[in-house]
């Protein structure tokens, strides 16, 4: 069993850029540099013959390269129960026409369709018990964060190994974006 995600990489500048948002808020476990990246499908333990097709899928995926800009902070959950710090991604059709494909090809597979609508970030920290104050203040402090342009030019499928130190992420296979023909 595999258990895998489909999502972009960051270049070294904009991890770089984000990693520096960290800090300040007790009760966070903020993200390794080496892990942060934009999910477009988590997909979770699949067979190998399973992770196989969905390698033969992504192969297929047709969209062209695109330009992303990251634009301001947020959380999700409120007060104490505060799960998760990330950064915004602002407003792009051709990512959600990117993760529409990425859907597509995973669900051929198999898998059943993601019920949750499409959100995009980057997760900076995982929260447990949050003093609320310290959340308000991250997003007050942080909340005109902007960076990039970042050309998108290809998505990767990564294996997510998990173990106390928490997940270690493993890019299997890049998948080229370009002109649709």
């Amino acid at each position: 069993m595999l258990r895998l995600f489909v999502a972009l990489d960051l270049t070294a500048e904009i991890r770089q850029r984000l990693a520096g948002l960290g800090g300040g808020v007790p009760g966070a476990r903020w993200t390794e540099p080496s892990n942060l990246h934009l999910t477009l499908r988590f997909i979770g333990e699949v067979p190998d013959d399973q992770a196989m097709d969905i390698d033969a899928a992504l192969a297929e995926l047709r969209a062209p390269a695109f330009s992303l800009t990251f634009d301001g902070v947020g959380v999700f959950g409120t007060g104490r129960r505060a799960r998760v710090l990330w950064a915004g991604v602002e407003r792009n059709e051709a990512l959600a026409h990117l993760q529409a494909k990425v859907e597509s090809a995973v669900v051929r597979c198999g898998l059943p369709a993601e019920e949750r609508k499409f959100s995009p970030h980057i997760t900076l920290a995982r929260l447990k018990d949050p003093p609320a104050d310290r959340i308000g203040r991250f997003l007050s402090d942080r909340g005109l964060f902007r960076a990039g342009p970042m050309a998108v030019e290809h998505v990767t499928l990564y294996r997510s190994h998990l173990g106390n130190g928490g997940a270690v992420y493993e890019a299997l296979r890049e998948y080229p974006l370009g002109s649709v023909e």
